[in-house]
């Protein structure tokens, strides 16, 4: 397909997405699936397209004057990817597959690319709905924080320390362009090509013997601040597919034990595998047999550490997800906010005298992360919260004595991309 033809499909796929009100991946997979002359390359870069288009949707339709799927796409050329009103109009030639000439006014928008009093909303790309609680986390700093939010990410991965070094997987991985991760001691960083795609991780050697796990190094680095260690008895009370299992088994090198589990038992079924391949020795997997079933009841009161990866609306992967983004509605972040409640209950009767919980989202709003651990110890007197910089004195140098990461109310760390290059993640203790 040429690149014309591309932009007609991703417009193609935006309408789809507007008229159905359905998730961006579904859309894409029946494009594909209807269009079966468009190779690998064809697909991943009209999913690049679309993707950059739901990052600006705001922006580019005030922008462009108008909200409809063309008009998003244009706007997003612009603004995402940098291309002229010239360069844009050369792929606007209404020939064969193209996309029609631009109007008149799409050109002078274009040029114009005016975004000079915009609402924060628009200027920052998310749902106004969420300016009061993104406001409470980033004040001033509101639409340059959400501005990042809506850039693409990296692609980043956790070396597994039980079986190699970051150092040597280093040169194993050279032909595939890695760069060390600024700040998790453990990850390597892959960029995208021009056609949005990285390089396909998972059929690599290296990953199919377990030496590496795709994981955002904001993931990484929150992992690490719960303070898991040797000889420990965790347990990973949201471990879904286990993500962070396979990274507290490192960081605890392959001793104590840890307990995994979740409340829905499919989403741990991914979790053998992976313990498998990455040579992890000390997890013991507890399923529900059923709803209400709780497979931890006989380890009341004899755990060091709970990790309480928490469901969330998860604001913080935009980068990654986001259609997300414009599909959130208040009704599932109060949905969110009971199961984050629950969730910590549930850790406090785990808990042995002296014991830690270790409190993670991966959002960027208070009434997820601050305002739930305030409800939390306001209901249970015998817990106090870590002191923050207590917990960042466990980060990597690069952030041990960065002030500027503690949650504005002082109960937890705030990561973000324009802080620390990550997704947006949460960690209170």
């Amino acid at each position: 397909m040429t690149p014309s033809a591309r932009l007609s499909a991703a417009i193609e796929v935006l309408a789809d997405i507007e008229a159905r009100r359905r998730p961006a991946p579904d859309a894409l997979k029946d494009w594909g699936l209807a269009h079966r002359f468009a190779g690998s390359k064809d697909r991943a870069a009209i999913a690049s397209l679309v993707y950059d288009a739901l990052r600006r949707r705001a922006s580019s339709a005030h922008v462009m004057g108008d909200s409809g799927p063309r008009a998003v796409l244009l706007g997003a050329l612009a603004l995402a990817r940098g291309l002229s009103r010239t360069e844009i109009a050369a792929q606007c030639s209404g020939e064969r597959f193209a996309p029609e000439p631009l109007t008149t006014d799409e050109a002078a928008a274009l040029d114009r690319l005016d975004l000079s009093g915009a609402p924060p909303a628009v200027a920052g790309d998310f749902p106004d709905w969420l300016a009061g609680d993104l406001a409470e986390a980033f004040g001033d700093r509101l639409v340059e924080e959400m501005t990042a939010l809506a850039e693409r990410a990296p692609i980043d991965i956790r070396v597994n320390t039980l079986k190699t070094e970051r150092m040597r997987l280093l040169p194993e991985l050279a032909h595939l362009g890695p760069e060390l991760t600024p700040h998790a001691p453990t990850g390597l960083r892959f960029g995208h090509g021009e056609d949005g795609r990285g390089p396909t991780l998972q059929v690599t050697p290296e990953f199919l013997k377990g030496l590496f796990e795709i994981q955002d190094e904001g993931s990484q680095l929150v992992a690490a601040l719960t303070g898991a260690g040797p000889d420990m008895q965790v347990v990973d009370l949201c471990a879904g597919g286990g993500g962070k299992t396979l990274e507290l088994a490192a960081l605890m090198d392959n001793s104590g034990q840890i307990y995994a589990t979740d409340s829905d038992a499919r989403r741990l079924a991914p979790i053998h595998d992976r313990l498998a391949r990455a040579g992890v020795r000390n997890v013991q997997v507890r399923t529900p047999k059923g709803r209400g079933d709780e497979p931890l009841a006989d380890l009341a009161g004899k755990i060091d550490l709970v990790v309480v990866d928490a469901p969330c609306t998860g604001i913080g992967t935009w980068r990654r997800n986001p259609d997300t983004k414009w599909r959130v509605r208040p009704g599932a972040l109060d949905e969110r906010m009971k199961d984050q409640d629950l969730v910590l209950a549930r850790a406090e009767r785990l808990v042995k005298p002296g014991g830690r919980i270790a409190y993670i989202t991966c959002s960027v709003i208070p009434r997820e992360n601050d305002h739930r651990i305030a409800a939390f110890l306001k209901a249970h007197r015998d817990f106090a919260p870590v002191d923050p910089k207590e917990v960042l004195a466990l980060a990597p140098d690069s952030l041990s004595e960065r002030d500027d990461l503690v949650s504005p109310a002082g109960l937890g760390l705030q990561l973000s991309p324009l802080r620390t290059g990550t997704d947006g993640f949460y960690c209170a203790r």
